[in-house]
C-alpha cells in the first residue's frame, strides 16, 4: 500500500478518534517524558497529527510553535477546526521535504504505516530536520526482525511496517542520536516507543 491509500483509509475512520471511547491520554505521558529532554522550546512537528489535537495542544502549552502534517485530508480538516492558529501540511511524509528545523518531532502511531522500504529514508530525513539537541519521539512495532503486514482491524485495510527494535536503534545511532528512553509501553503487545536526542 502507498501512503495515498493510507490517507484514503483514514479519511473513512475519523469517527474512531472523535468517539468518547478514544483515550485522549494515549501517548501523553510518553510525550511529557520526551519534553523533559528538550533543550529549546522553538518549533515542533507532529507527523501523522490526526484530528484530536492532543499533542498539538500539549506542545503549545509547553511553549513550542507546533505544526502538524498528515496524509488524510479529513483528519486535517478536523484538526484545523480545533487549532485554527496552527500551520498544518497535507503531505506524504515519504515525499515531503520538511520546511525547516525543529526542536521536537513526534510521530506517534503514524510512520509505522509507511512502506518498509521507505522507513530508513524517512527516519533519516526526520533526524536531519532536528536542531542540535532536538528530540524525536515515535512509536513502532517492537518486533525482533524487520517486517511488514496489512490488516483491517480498524475497518479499511492498512499496512504496518517496522525495522524492528534493533533495526531502529542501529539506524538512529548511525545518524548520531542518543537513545534516551525505550519502552514496550503496552506489553505484551509489541507497541513500543523510542525517544532519541540529536547530538
Amino acid at each position: 500500500m502507498n501512503p495515498i491509500d493510507i490517507g484514503s483509509a483514514y479519511d473513512q475512520i475519523t469517527h474512531l478518534w472523535q468517539s468518547e471511547k478514544f483515550n485522549l491520554a494515549n501517548g501523553m505521558e510518553a510525550h511529557k517524558r520526551a519534553l523533559s529532554f528538550v533543550k529549546n522550546r522553538g518549533k515542533a512537528l507532529d507527523i501523522g497529527c490526526g484530528c484530536t489535537g492532543r499533542f498539538i495542544g500539549l506542545l503549545q502549552r509547553e511553549g513550542f510553535t507546533p505544526e502538524g502534517v498528515d496524509i488524510s485530508a479529513e483528519m486535517l480538516r478536523l484538526a484545523k477546526q480545533k487549532h485554527p492558529d496552527v500551520t498544518f501540511h497535507h503531505q506524504d511524509i515519504c515525499q515531503w521535504q520538511l520546511p525547516g528545523k525543529y526542536d521536537l518531532i513526534t510521530a506517534w502511531d503514524s510512520i509505522w504505516h509507511i512502506p518498509l522500504a521507505q522507513q530508513e529514508s524517512v527516519i533519516t530525513k526526520i533526524i536531519n530536520s532536528l536542531n542540535e539537541g532536538g528530540v524525536f519521539i515515535f512509536s513502532f512495532g517492537g518486533t525482533d526482525e524487520p517486517g511488514e503486514h496489512t490488516d483491517n482491524f480498524m475497518g479499511p485495510e492498512v499496512c504496518y511496517s517496522s525495522l524492528g527494535t534493533n533495526g531502529f536503534l542501529s539506524l538512529l545511532m548511525k545518524l548520531g542520536t542518543v537513545c534516551k528512553h525505550l519502552e514496550y509501553d503496552q506489553h505484551p503487545e509489541l507497541h513500543t516507543y523510542l525517544i532519541v536526542q540529536k547530538g
